[in-house]
C-alpha cells in the first residue's frame, strides 16, 4: 500500500510505502540560512508526524546548500535540532535552487514508527 500526503499536481510533500515515509525536498521562508533551516525543519517534523514517525527515526538526510559558505549557519540550527543519539546518515551539497529566494533544501526519509 501507498499512502500520499499533501498531493500536489505536480508532487506529494509525503509518500510512505512499506514502513519508510519518503519527503519531498523542503523550503523554507526567511531572509537568512539560520532562518530558513528552522523553517525547513519545522515542516519536515509537521510531515513525519502525519507520516506515523519522527526526527528520532531519520534515516538519511540531503540537505543542498544554495552556496556552501552557508555550511557552518545551516549546522549551527540543525545540532540544536537533530536528536543526540539518533543522528541520520547525511550528506550536504552544494546546489542551484528552485528559486533564487531559496538558500537551503532538506530532503528526508525516515521509518514509519506508529
Amino acid at each position: 500500500m501507498i499512502t500520499r500526503i499533501g498531493i500536489g499536481p505536480r508532487m506529494s510533500q509525503a509518500v510512505v510505502h512499506n514502513g519508510t515515509v519518503y519527503l519531498a525536498g523542503q523550503v523554507g521562508e526567511g531572509a537568512t540560512v539560520a532562518a530558513q533551516t528552522r523553517d525547513c525543519l519545522r515542516q519536515v517534523d509537521e510531515l513525519l508526524a502525519q507520516a506515523g514517525s519522527s526526527k528520532e527515526a531519520i534515516l538519511a538526510t540531503t540537505i543542498c546548500l544554495a552556496d556552501i559558505a552557508d555550511f557552518a549557519e545551516m549546522n549551527s540550527v540543525w545540532d540544536e535540532w537533530v536528536p543526540q543519539g539518533n543522528t541520520p546518515a547525511r550528506a550536504t551539497v552544494e546546489a542551484k535552487l528552485a528559486a533564487p529566494k531559496y538558500r537551503v533544501e532538506i530532503i528526508v526519509t525516515a521509518a514509519v514508527t506508529a
